[in-house]
């Protein structure tokens, strides 16, 4: 693509702000669709090149978090495995999909995701353990893996924002352990979306690549900081980033 100095400072630019606030809280995605398509890419390729972009810095996320003992991936491994499986068939799906309607519905996902994240009761300051294992986390684990990774694969802007408050209120786990579980199963998400977006070629490498590694560098610096500071640094800049990707969608939905 043929895109000015003016684009690609800000595509580079919003990759490094997604992934602070991808690794901190999710929704980084609400981000980085938009500029996307703002780039003058159609749909399809959007989300693909997307899905690039994000696997570099839910990779980077996900790494520091299990360093630092905050995801067991064993613990965890049904909702993993549940991921992969629903975010392959949302890709597949979408793929389905004319661009005259992704076009359409894209904007009002990304305003009810955010809508959502806002409003959504279920953040707990505590306990900072992992729940006792049974048959109901078993299928709890289940139908949230496939659920969540099912919209990562048909759209995914606020993915991680669903993964951080469904976690913590499905599992009664602080907001940083639900943190920690959000940024390993969005990059499961991610990475078998990116693989059968890349089957199916909708994929722009070179703008991927180019979000993909400010991503990543965003996210390195957010995963530090999340878990310097806790529960108290994480919750204000979620709140925040909602706030402000709902008025700019609002605006660019219905008043622009």
């Amino acid at each position: 693509m043929d895109l000015d100095l003016t684009m690609w400072l800000l595509i580079c630019g919003v990759g490094f702000i997604a992934g602070f606030i991808d690794a901190i809280a999710g929704g980084g995605g609400m981000l980085t669709v938009p500029t996307l398509l703002t780039a003058g890419l159609p749909p399809h390729i959007a989300l693909g090149t997307n899905k690039l972009a994000s696997t570099f810095g839910t990779c980077t996320a996900s790494i520091t978090f299990y360093r630092k003992k905050l995801f067991d991936p064993l613990f965890w491994r049904v909702s993993l495995i549940t991921t992969a499986i629903g975010a392959i068939t949302g890709t597949l799906i979408v793929s389905l999909l004319s661009t005259e309607f992704l076009d359409k519905v894209l904007p009002v996902i990304i305003m009810l995701t955010a809508a959502y994240t806002l409003f959504a009761k279920g953040m707990v300051e505590c306990p900072d353990r992992l729940p006792k294992k049974s048959h109901k986390l078993t299928l709890k684990q289940g139908i949230q893996g496939l659920t969540l990774g099912f919209y990562d694969g048909i759209a995914g802007p606020g993915t991680g924002a669903f993964w951080t408050v469904s976690s913590s209120a499905l599992y009664r786990i602080n907001i940083l352990l639900s943190s920690g579980l959000a940024r390993a199963n969005n990059f499961v998400s991610n990475l078998c979306s990116l693989l059968t977006f890349i089957y199916l070629g909708y994929v722009n490498v070179l703008l991927g690549l180019m979000m993909g590694l400010f991503l990543m560098l965003g996210a390195w610096v957010g995963a530090h900081s999340a878990i310097k500071h806790g529960n108290k640094f994480i919750r204000p800049i979620f709140i925040t980033v909602v706030i402000l990707m709902s008025v700019k969608l609002a605006w660019d939905a219905w008043l622009s």
